[in-house]
């Protein structure tokens, strides 16, 4: 694996991991999403605002894209990782490890010390990357608000 850049391309072995926004295919990711547990029946446009307003990591294997996560943050302290996904068929490839090394790993992110994120399911991967269960879930609040999609 090799780093073009700071925030460019890595590739590995036919696919390659993208932080440019313009290589992004928004239907492939909208269509993932909104048919997902968290984000179901989400809009297109507010999956793109999402996005815009994120760093966005894309998994592809040569122009298709087959992968997805994006990283909400302040660049200093707090960073909530979200939307993470490989397309069925590329799964068991451990696309998706390496798409977590790479986001833990990129330059940008270094400074980052408190990291959240929201799941139901592989929980074995994140672990691997030193996240864990809310130690004190108790001094944790949240707002939902009816009609708005969930993150």
């Amino acid at each position: 694996m090799t780093q073009a850049s700071t925030n460019q391309e890595i590739k590995n072995h036919g696919y390659f991991i993208s932080t440019d926004q313009s290589k992004l295919n928004y239907e492939v990711v909208h269509n993932f999403i909104t048919n997902s547990y968290w984000a179901k029946g989400i809009s297109f446009a507010d999956v793109k605002k999402g996005i815009e307003n994120s760093l966005a990591f894309g998994v592809y294997k040569q122009d298709s894209q087959i992968g997805f996560a994006r990283v909400i943050t302040d660049y200093s302290r707090l960073a909530h990782l979200a939307d993470v996904f490989i397309l069925k068929e590329y799964r068991g490839l451990g696309l998706g490890k390496w798409l977590m090394e790479n986001i833990m790993n990129h330059p940008e992110l270094q400074r980052i010390k408190e990291w959240t994120l929201v799941t139901d399911d592989a929980h074995d991967l994140y672990r691997q990357f030193g996240f864990q269960n809310l130690k004190n879930p108790e001094i944790y609040m949240e707002l939902k608000k009816s009609g708005s999609s969930e993150q």
